[in-house]
């Protein structure tokens, strides 16, 4: 499985909405400046996870974007389909099985990719935005101490691709 930098920023991006949750629709500039992303870029990832009716938009002098549903019904893998499609390395789910029923030969190896598959997509199926953000909470860093991002790309060479 591997995560775009675009599916990275939309992740980042989800997590920030769900952490204003209720505070009404957030600013793109302000998305892009506290998460520190590119502004157009966000732009595009937004105007995607709106058309999947993940966010909605606000117009006028307080519009933005905020989250559709609550942070606890918007999960991880939702997203991650949404941008970067299958979370199986070898295409979905359906392409790995009949893999392992045609070829005799690669059928263990096979079979390892959809248990790997599977065990991500668990978690990704079971981890919500809502957990996350909670989480990122009880990590909070020392006060007086600069926010550090939570996660580097270039300290992910495994998960984060530059596709996209």
């Amino acid at each position: 499985m591997k995560i775009s930098q675009k599916g990275l920023y939309a992740l980042q991006a989800m997590m920030m909405l769900a952490r204003h949750h209720n505070q009404g629709a957030i600013r793109i500039r302000d998305i892009a400046y506290e998460e520190e992303l590119p502004e157009k870029f966000l732009e595009l990832i937004l105007l995607e996870l709106k058309n999947a009716r993940i966010v909605e938009s606000v117009r006028g002098a307080k519009g933005g974007y905020q989250l559709r549903r609550p942070p606890s019904e918007i999960y991880l893998a939702e997203i991650i389909r949404l941008i970067d499609g299958a979370l199986a390395p070898f295409g979905d789910a359906d392409q790995l099985r009949v893999l392992i029923d045609r070829d005799a030969e690669h059928r263990a190896l096979y079979q390892v990719f959809l248990d790997v598959r599977d065990a991500a997509a668990k978690i990704l199926e079971n981890t919500s935005l809502a957990d996350i953000v909670s989480k990122e909470r009880v990590s909070k860093p020392v006060k007086g101490h600069r926010k550090k991002r939570a996660i580097e790309p270039t300290a992910l060479p495994m998960i984060v691709s530059s596709k996209n």
